[in-house]
């Protein structure tokens, strides 16, 4: 099987959008995605013994010296695709199959070598590409897969289907596309002259040498045009002939495939983020070492384990459970209740255990529960987190974790999306588990009860060599104190936090569901009022019909599938024209989105009345915490909707009320102190209004003359410089011009020399280090600071501005949590955090506790970390989080 590297990746290009195929560093991945994809997909269902990729080398072959126009009409490549062919070569080289790039020549010449050269040795030869030209080497042992939707679905041209498409045999195809000519190529065709007429004068007269020594036999007004261009077409026809003998360094019999190196390869999808199960595993299922006798077992490394029954765990935790100990667990969590089904335990080099928790008899569970509650015990987990929070609803305290090989790949490599343990330990053991493991380290078993112990035992041997390995690369980057200081101790909180959830009012929820609901319908009547019919408000197609071709208002910014109708393009055409339609728009998408968040609340309220959601320490390369199932950090708190949700968040059963304490413009004092800059500082200490006392230096006023207008711009430069805000952004956000948001911009670095100072810094530190780093050592890498890609770089360089203010506020509200409940716990108070959103905590205070606590909070939180700019803290309280906020 022999592929056309360029065209089919420029295939998936436009086949995929762009838009939804981004890493966190900018890298559009939408072509080697669908080249993947079609490629793992074609392997399956072809099953190649032999397989080699060509690529275009440049635009400069020996066509475009014979016909310097060749090609000539060909647009720009879209920068978004820049960048893909390479990393698409570096994918194909984990998997150990040739490529071939040949200069002055074009990818089919080098297919076309390949598969005469394989037809005359013996083979069956399939040919992969986007390219008609192709279509000249189909023979019976030569087959064409041609795309003809996106790289998703190939038709196979056999002679057959040549002739039945074209009425021609596959010999004949560049004489007839030489008549055509090739709009694509910048080939000339002849006035008047198309497929139908092409085809007849080559069956007429046999083929093109013929037609061109006969062509005085030719009537009419088409006879004419073929005398006149017969020269152009001539030339066409010795372009389109592919060249059958280009030198390569090695023939068929050296494209026989090989195992993929799959750590390799696992690398390369991490660093892609490539996160999606399915697609990876069937990459990995087309890998030829899979069906090798000679290849290793997919376990990787032999377990001497054991499975103990009732009696057993307990001598055999007393003769092991002294060293660190690897810890494997099958486990469910749903809606606040959690189960273990079953637990391996690993020794480094040792022995291994499996055991059923509902097999233990009293020696055996009072041996594990004191062992796994036992700090001086040491234990390494993947995702130490879930297994706390659901060993607790067995009465099991879990402490003495020295290490939790997914926070630790995630300090060693914040930007990868995939923490799964298979993944890992492909990548930094060399070694495969068997079967898969998914992200929470859980194992889909089969039937055979011995293998799904063998499985699991390994896989906690798999966690226990991570650690190891991990101890060595943390200490590398600096991160060793982060992961024992912060994290570890982080997700032990966010367990508790997860387990004890927060009460809901249901009825209040379901009255607000229906309200949006209401209001949705709402806005579907007036906007088929708004243009005197129905239409389906969710279609963008009828809407743009009816925006753009009813009620032709002007055009918005142009995509494949018409003009965009986002919230951005509503929003413009609101300001641009009187129609109603767009701001009802706005309005009904707002109400959708609400009601939406809402329905999703309500489903996840657990049978206690309480909802459970799930914090997640590895998604956000910065440090920041977010928030899944449900997503409490997407409930908007500057809307009065918004703020009528969070009533539905309230006191639980034996508590006196919510407390709600966060930090004030934490990322501003976070930039002060780290840019030293002291008139940054001194806003800050003055004790005034710290947007105003900053907008009346900008723009060299007193504080009493500042207005709204010079406020509001002041305060949003001041986070957009926090957030790696270009001039661009910022004047989008303001609505005023790049030039003024430039100007605005320098007039604040004039009087603030110190923060420019230290922006250019970061940037120029992090190009030279590869990273930038927080306050308390947390790093973010970007590599494309020195991309040769512009899009690239310049979103690294955003990246490096805002990693390390993110970053150390993270870590601020970290510290601070830790040091709250610290304090809780260390007075003996029964008041306990439940929430963390952004830059706020939610506790829920006991009864005669608020006083207490809130002095407590805001001592520890004010004093989590010694700032420049000190750290200030507001605190509220009330019987729902709204009524709690300040």
């Amino acid at each position: 099987m022999l592929l056309d590297g360029h065209s089919l990746a420029y295939r998936a290009f436009f086949a995929l959008p762009a838009e939804n195929f981004n890493t966190t560093t900018g890298q559009t991945t939408n072509a080697i995605y669908g080249f993947a994809s079609m490629l793992a997909n074609t392997l399956r269902d072809e099953q190649p013994t032999h397989l080699a990729v060509a690529f275009d080398v440049s635009r400069k072959t020996w066509r475009s010296e014979r016909f310097t126009e060749y090609k000539a009409n060909r647009s720009t490549t879209p920068d978004q695709f820049k960048g893909q062919v390479e990393l698409i070569g570096e994918l194909l080289d984990s998997m150990n199959v040739p490529r071939f790039a040949v200069d002055g020549y074009e990818a089919d010449d080098v297919i076309a070598t390949l598969a005469t050269q394989a037809e005359a040795a013996g083979f069956e030869v399939l040919v992969v590409t986007g390219d008609r030209d192709s279509f000249q080497l189909v023979s019976d042992h030569v087959t064409v897969l041609y795309p003809t939707k996106g790289v998703s679905e190939l038709t196979r041209f056999t002679p057959a289907k040549v002739e039945e498409k074209y009425g021609l045999t596959p010999r004949q195809y560049p004489d007839f596309a030489a008549l055509r000519g090739d709009p694509s190529d910048n080939l000339p065709g002849i006035p008047g002259v198309g497929e139908k007429t092409a085809a007849k004068w080559i069956n007429q007269f046999g083929s093109f040498a013929e037609l061109v020594e006969r062509a005085d036999e030719v009537k009419g007004k088409v006879g004419e045009k073929l005398r006149e261009h017969l020269e152009s077409v001539k030339l066409n026809r010795e372009l389109t002939e592919l060249v059958r003998d280009v030198a390569l360094p090695v023939g068929p019999e050296g494209l026989r495939r090989a195992p993929y190196d799959r750590q390799a390869l696992s690398v390369i999808l991490d660093a892609l983020e490539f996160r999606h199960q399915n697609f990876r595993d069937r990459l990995m299922a087309a890998d030829p070492g899979e069906t090798e006798a000679e290849a290793p077992p997919a376990a990787g490394v032999a377990v001497d384990g054991v499975a103990l029954g009732a009696g057993e765990l307990a001598p055999w935790l007393a003769e092991h459970g002294g060293a660190p100990l690897g810890l494997a667990t099958v486990h469910a969590w749903a809606l606040g209740s959690g189960s273990v089904s079953e637990i391996a335990l690993a020794t480094a080099g040792g022995p291994a255990a499996w055991f059923d928790p509902a097999t233990l008899d009293e020696a055996d569970e009072r041996a594990f529960a004191g062992w796994i509650a036992d700090p001086a015990r040491p234990k390494v987990l993947h995702d130490a987190k879930g297994v706390m929070r659901v060993f607790a609803e067995h009465g099991w305290t879990v402490a003495g974790v020295t290490m939790d090989t997914a926070l630790a790949a995630y300090l060693v490599k914040p930007g990868r999306r995939s923490f799964a343990l298979d993944a890992l330990s492909v990548e930094y053991l060399g070694r495969e588990l068997a079967p898969a493991a998914a992200d929470s380290g859980q194992l889909a078993f089969g039937a055979d009860e011995q293998a799904e112990q063998d499985a699991l035992m390994t896989q906690a041997r798999a966690v226990l060599d991570l650690g190891a390995a991990f101890e060595q690369r943390l200490a590398e980057v600096g991160a060793a104190e982060l992961l024992r200081d912060v994290e570890l101790p982080t997700s032990a909180l966010l367990a508790r936090m997860e387990r004890a959830g927060i009460a809901a009012d249901r009825a209040w929820l379901d009255r607000m569901e229906q309200q949006f609901a209401a209001a949705v319908q709402q806005a579907v009547r007036e906007a088929h009022a708004s243009v005197g019919h129905e239409f389906n408000l969710g279609s963008p197609k009828q809407l743009q019909e009816v925006l753009f071709g009813e009620l032709s208002l002007p055009k918005t910014k142009k995509t494949k599938t018409g003009y965009t109708t986002d919230a951005d393009a509503l929003a413009w055409l609101a300001g641009q024209t009187e129609h109603e339609l767009p701001v009802i728009m706005l309005r009904h998408r707002e109400q959708a989105r609400l009601r939406s968040t809402v329905e999703g609340l309500i489903k996840t309220i657990a049978p206690g009345g309480r909802i459970h959601t799930t914090f997640n320490q590895t998604v956000a390369a910065t440090g920041r915490l977010s928030s899944t199932d449900p997503n409490l950090q997407n409930i908007p708190v500057r809307t009065d909707e918004g703020r009528a949700i969070r009533r539905g968040f309230v006191v639980g059963e034996g508590y006196e009320s919510l407390l709600t304490a966060d930090y004030s413009q934490i990322e501003l004092r976070v930039m002060a102190h780290l840019s030293e800059d002291e008139g940054l500082i001194e806003a800050f200490t003055s004790g005034e209004d710290l947007h105003t006392t900053v907008a009346s230096q900008v723009f060299s006023v007193a504080k009493s003359e500042v207005d709204p207008e010079m406020r509001r711009k002041i305060k949003a430069m001041s986070y957009g410089l926090a957030y790696g805000l270009s001039a661009f952004g910022l004047s989008q956000q303001l609505n005023i011009s790049p030039d003024e948001a430039r100007k605005l911009m320098d007039t604040f670095f004039e009087r603030f020399g110190g923060v420019r100072d230290y922006l250019q810094r970061v940037v120029e530190e992090a190009r030279a280090t590869g990273y930038t780093e927080t306050m308390l050592g947390r790093r973010r890498y970007l590599p494309d600071l020195n991309s040769d890609n512009r899009q690239r770089r310049e979103m690294a360089e955003r990246m490096a501005l805002n990693a390390p203010i993110q970053g150390t506020a993270a870590d601020i509200v970290k510290v601070a949590m830790l040091k709250v409940d610290e304090a809780l716990r260390g007075d003996g108070l029964s008041s306990r955090l439940l929430l963390q959103v952004h830059d706020e905590i939610v506790l829920e205070i006991a009864p005669g506790e608020r006083e207490r606590v809130e002095e407590l909070v805001r001592q520890e939180m004010s004093g989590a970390v010694s700032l420049r700019a000190p750290l200030d803290v507001s605190i509220g309280h009330g019987p729902d989080w709204e009524s709690a906020a300040h």
